[in-house]
């Protein structure tokens, strides 16, 4: 190798570990400047408010005390870490607190997502996928748990995958990140489901003398990983609650991020489904079995619950750099031992200057802008007229219960779904969304509401105006509220 050639690979093998940087500043920067969209899912409010429950009392709830209809049932936070992240920068910076944090996690996932590609391939097709994973996730990206779990669900994926191409075990030392990924939210449930599959695709190209060896290592290390999963507060009972979700069976294709993909219009979803099918027809990409199994998987995870798609988005491409790599090719770099010292150097100098940057650029956007949570979220004026009432018992929105919890009013439902069971949410729904109107004069009854506030284009409120023994003292865009027509009661206050 000549001595220009030599200097020229190091140069470009320097500039290389500065990629996965400067993705991940770029996107960064991208969703903080776009961070109002980050604050659009009233799960945000109760997700602030419990994590400053756990930061004010130094425990861990196991109750709920947060509704009026639900008040003392079993209840844990399987996303604790992460609430109490949210909360603690929500205290010191106001909204700008969790937009900054949920940025950095975009930020982290997108960055160690180019990190791991670019093992197998090239640099600028890495960046490519990077670009089309967070396309896919945007409509996701939310100031919620799963993204600050969702750099870890990277890593976690990626290391698995690197220890199948190299037809290895997985090293002990990566089971604290599965731990990690308990702790910051229940999608840890999927790592552990991975295990089986990526274990199968590193036994089967394995030597035929060691393959019996390496399963059972992977099985030491599946059972390790279970045992770390139930490192959090709440033990054992973190598996339970991570997968209470999953028996809310009709009611999961209610809740928008748990609906099935629709295709009615194109989206980018589909967009990247024929992409993919296209890339292997068109390149006769051959997978094995295992590899085969886990691109099926996430793709039926995605057709499923649309929340899915950003793990789609960021481990499909993982599954696959490897044929990937084989299939394209790429130069692989060589250096003497001199050139890795400088090289280490000055990559963390252009580390350092990268995050120096990233941070100028926070301090001066926030010093001009301030950020503020969707106003469809936040029946601000609504809520105020309900506490001037003093009324007790509130029948709201589905989507008002996190914004109700933030203001100390207990709630009839909110978005832990889990909590409330299958049929009192279906109710709810069929209820308030006219499919059963005649449930609606049953529940206020049952539950003993004094007033209701509901969403103010939704089919409720119409059907409240027609049900005796209420009226309708409130309208804006967002919210509407009716209270009982009692002589003594808020609705007489306020008529008069």
């Amino acid at each position: 190798m000549s001595l220009s050639f030599a200097n020229s690979i190091a140069v470009q093998s320097r500039a290389r570990a500065l990629v996965p940087l400067c993705v991940g500043a770029g996107a960064y920067l991208f969703f903080l400047f776009v961070g109002d969209t980050l604050l659009q899912d009233s799960d945000s409010f109760w997700q602030i408010k419990i994590g400053q429950w756990i930061l004010d009392h130094g425990a861990m709830p196991y109750t709920d005390f947060y509704s009026f209809t639900r008040t003392g049932e079993p209840w844990i936070s399987t996303s604790w870490l992460s609430q109490v992240l949210f909360a603690f920068s929500h205290a010191q910076w106001g909204w700008a607190g969790p937009v900054i944090i949920t940025a950095i996690g975009v930020a982290l996932t997108a960055a160690i997502f180019v990190y791991l590609l670019d093992a197998q391939i090239e640099a600028p097709r890495a960046v490519l996928f990077a670009m089309l994973a967070l396309l896919l996730s945007i409509h996701h990206v939310l100031a919620r748990p799963h993204i600050l779990a969702l750099p870890v669900m990277v890593a976690w994926v990626g290391l698995l995958m690197a220890a199948a191409d190299r037809k290895s075990a997985p090293s002990w030392t990566w089971l604290p990140l599965m731990a990690l990924w308990a702790n910051l939210h229940g999608g840890f449930v999927l790592g552990l489901a991975l295990i089986g599959p990526i274990s199968l695709e590193a036994v089967e190209h394995a030597e035929k003398g060691r393959r019996l060896s390496l399963f059972l290592r992977w099985v030491l290390f599946g059972v390790g990983a279970l045992i770390a999963s139930c490192c959090t507060p709440y033990g054992w009972r973190t598996l339970m609650g991570a997968t209470n979700i999953l028996s809310l069976g009709e009611l999961l294709s209610l809740i928008f991020e748990w609906m099935p993909a629709n295709f009615a219009t194109f989206t980018s979803f589909e967009g990247a489904l024929l992409g993919l099918i296209a890339l292997g027809y068109y390149r006769g990409l051959v997978l094995s079995a295992p590899r085969i199994f886990l691109i099926l998987f996430l793709t039926w995870s995605a057709l499923t619950h649309v929340r899915s798609i950003e793990a789609f988005a960021f481990l499909v491409p993982l599954v696959l750099a490897k044929p990937l790599g084989e299939m394209f090719g790429r130069p692989r770099p060589e250096g003497d031992g001199a050139d890795r010292l400088p090289a280490r150097y000055l990559t963390a100098l252009g580390a350092l200057m990268i995050i120096a940057a990233s941070w100028t650029s926070t301090s001066l956007y926030m010093g001009h802008h301030r950020f503020t949570f969707t106003m469809t979220q936040t029946p601000l004026a609504a809520v105020d007229l309900l506490e001037k009432l003093g009324v007790k018992r509130v029948f709201n929105a589905y989507q008002f219960g996190g914004y109700l919890i933030s203001r100390d009013i207990p709630v009839f439902v909110d978005g832990r779904a889990e909590l409330y069971g299958e049929k009192f949410v279906m109710d709810f729904f069929k209820a308030t969304e006219g499919k059963k109107p005649e449930l609606l004069p049953r529940l206020l009854d049952e539950h003993k509401i004094d007033a209701t506030l509901l969403v103010a284009d939704a089919p409720g409120p119409q059907i409240l105006d027609q049900l005796k023994g209420w009226k309708r003292i409130y309208t804006d865009d967002i919210a509407v509220i009716h209270v009982r027509e009692k002589a003594d009661g808020p609705g007489a206050a306020a008529s008069k």
